[in-house]
């Protein structure tokens, strides 16, 4: 996902998560880390997106990452996402609170303790 600024600039502010990376960019991170589970063809997912990019943007003490739940089904599992979008928030690799359905950005900084 890409977050377009005045002038035609774009940055990406969000980490993609991958089954490969997830130990890396999530277990062991000093951080907290909100992941996003998403799909492309999903509706909500696609109007939840900027809120995130805002978040991950504007929260620099959390680390945002997305899960693509079609080409990472396995995390999907794992983490028993059955509706998206479902944003988990991971602290010293454990999840520890979860929301599903589109939030608004006021929910996800309380979420983050922002």
């Amino acid at each position: 996902m890409k977050l377009n600024l005045k002038g035609g600039n774009a940055i990406v502010a969000t980490v993609e998560i991958t089954k490969a990376n997830f130990d890396d960019e999530v277990m062991k991170s000093e951080k907290p880390v909100l992941l996003d589970f998403w799909a492309e063809w999903c509706g909500p997912c696609r109007a939840l997106a900027p809120v995130v990019e805002e978040v991950a943007v504007e929260a620099e003490a959390v680390k945002v990452g997305k899960v693509n739940v079609e080409r990472e089904m396995e995390l999907a599992r794992r983490f028993g996402v059955s509706s998206i979008p479902t944003l988990i928030l991971f602290k010293g690799g454990e999840a520890v609170e979860r929301t599903v359905g589109v939030q608004p950005k006021a929910a996800i900084l309380r979420m983050l303790g922002l």
